[in-house]
């Protein structure tokens, strides 16, 4: 079974051996706990390219609108038109489980094993973080998730359960709320080693890990906001009163580094596989966004060179990336260095932008303690700026009332154009406007979050089904066989066919579903 691979002796001991170097140095310095703590960081998204490759970019990345593809896999039918590639998206469960989840499992083990009577408390907090951002992901793509029944197989059966989306979520809070807690209290001398020698993003800071986990929180209490109303309120008001704080300030951003190249970096740059989205670059184009030259590079295609152009989702490729191989490639130079490095890559988990978003739309829901939208909503802007070393064009851009997103053209085929007048053209603005009605302002900030959260296509894509916004280009091409409808768009990724097994409590499942286990079936929190 998948979840006993380090339940026995001699798998825990081969375990001990590759990280840790060997008996001797089994409880000298922590390492046996350090080690896995770390791999939980940078296991988040794959630094192996390919494994990255399968996991988020050619599932949430493309659905995002954030990005695109040039390359015509499968002979042009793939997950980009809908037709789901079960082999590739197995890697969004396997991750989660085998190189998040089983490291969790064996931290537990060897802290009860080797060290007992000795509180890692503040540890394990980071650990069940750094699960529920795994799993949340995991979640958002697929809706019923191993979770809270991982470690633990049914006794009657002897299968591991599903939790659906629903517990999932409301567990997700839980294990956050008790991190915060956790978190808050002076943790011992064995404790603090643990933090200051495995913590890859904040140094060992635990007020910035409880801000994470609370910043986290109203994430997860604003995904409720459709399915469950008065839970996403309860939730967001705790968090909103939490002397934890949030992410509010770009010192504080959470950015796991890889320790070596972004695994986007080859995706990008050595193979070609991956171009800047449609989407993005013509509301950036309308907007006269300076975030711009931070997220694309120009076009060098003739027909379009030195113009910043990206690929609409789901379009004949033209049997070879020839067709728009050259057109946008993504980059994401932010102020804090370049995130798709090849020798210092960066993961982006949480930015300060994003928790002034929440904020924003907390208030026009009427939650207490979230402040006033428009303030909220400028200050994401302004932070996104700094994110991006943009600050000195703050000012104008949010002073624009006129500007919008602008038409599409392709050059190499007409039919895939969005002309003005087209309903998948957005005619929101920029500027704050108090007198716009509830939906206007949810366009306005969702907009400009999404833009804001960029490159983070699993957190767009999540965000974009929840509210609707931005509007986003529809695909031309639909493989799905009527599983998927066009105008409704791709809801969720199957749960692939290696986890349709006895091990593993399928039926469950897709009981908790409630649909068909395809693309077109809405998850628990996709209500609207």
């Amino acid at each position: 079974m998948l979840f006993s691979a380090l339940s026995c002796t001699g798998e825990f001991d081969k375990y001990n051996q590759e990280y840790i170097g060997g008996p001797e140095n089994f409880n000298a310095d922590f390492t046996q706990i350090v080690n896995p703590l770390k791999l939980m960081q940078r296991n988040q998204q794959s630094s192996t390219n390919w494994i990255y490759q399968l996991q988020t970019n050619l599932n949430a990345d493309m659905y995002s609108g954030l990005f695109s593809t040039a390359t015509p896999y499968n002979g042009g039918r793939n997950n980009t038109t809908y037709f789901i590639m079960d082999g590739w998206n197995e890697r969004i469960m396997m991750t989660q489980l085998e190189d998040v989840f089983d490291k969790s499992k064996t931290i537990n083990n060897v802290i009860k094993e080797n060290y007992p009577g000795i509180n890692f408390k503040a540890s394990l907090a980071v650990a069940r973080i750094l699960k529920v951002i795994s799993a949340s992901k995991v979640s958002d793509a697929h809706g019923p998730i191993i979770y809270s029944k991982f470690e633990t197989p049914n006794p009657s059966t002897g299968i591991t359960d599903f939790d659906s989306q629903q517990e999932a979520y409301n567990n997700f809070i839980a294990d956050l709320t008790s991190a915060i807690s956790d978190l808050q209290q002076t943790p011992g001398v064995e404790d603090k080693a643990v933090i200051t020698k495995s913590d890859l993003i904040y140094g060992g800071n635990l007020a910035n890990w409880a801000k994470l986990a609370n910043s986290l929180k109203l994430r997860f209490a604003m995904r409720m906001s459709y399915a469950d109303p008065a839970k996403s309120r309860l939730y967001a008001e705790q968090a909103l009163a939490s002397p934890a704080g949030f992410i509010d300030d770009n010192s504080a951003n959470a950015l796991i580094n890889y320790g070596g190249a972004s695994p986007l970096s080859d995706i990008i740059y050595s193979w070609g596989d991956c171009k800047i989205g449609a989407p993005l670059m013509a509301f950036m184009n309308g907007f006269n966004d300076p975030r711009r030259s931070a997220y694309a590079k120009p076009a060098t295609d003739p027909s379009v060179a030195g113009q910043y152009i990206g690929i609409r989702q789901g379009v004949d490729m033209g049997g070879s990336k020839d067709r728009y191989g050259d057109f946008s490639q993504p980059i994401a130079a932010s102020a804090n260095g370049d995130y798709f490095s090849n020798s210092n890559g960066k993961n982006k988990v949480f930015t300060a932008a994003e928790i002034w978003f929440l904020k924003a739309e907390a208030a026009i829901r009427g939650y207490a303690g979230a402040g006033d939208a428009g303030t909220n909503y400028n200050k994401g802007i302004e932070m996104s700026f700094a994110e991006w070393g943009k600050s000195a064009s703050y000012a104008t851009y949010v002073a624009d009332a006129v500007s919008k997103e602008a038409p599409y053209i392709d050059p190499k085929n007409a039919s895939n154009s969005i002309l003005a007048g087209n309903p998948m053209l957005s005619t929101i603005t920029i500027k704050w406007n108090e007198g716009d009605s509830f939906e206007r302002k949810l366009e306005r900030i969702m907009t400009q979050k999404w833009i804001a959260i960029y490159p983070d296509g699993s957190e767009a894509w999540a965000e974009q089904r929840r509210t609707g916004y931005p509007v986003i280009f529809k695909n031309v091409l639909n493989d799905s066989q009527g599983t998927i409808s066009t105008d409704a768009m791709i809801r969720r990724v199957p749960i692939p066919t290696k986890y349709r097994n006895n091990t593993l409590n399928y039926a469950q499942a897709l009981q908790y579903l409630g649909g068909p286990d395809t693309g077109g079936t809405k998850l628990w929190w996709d209500k609207k």
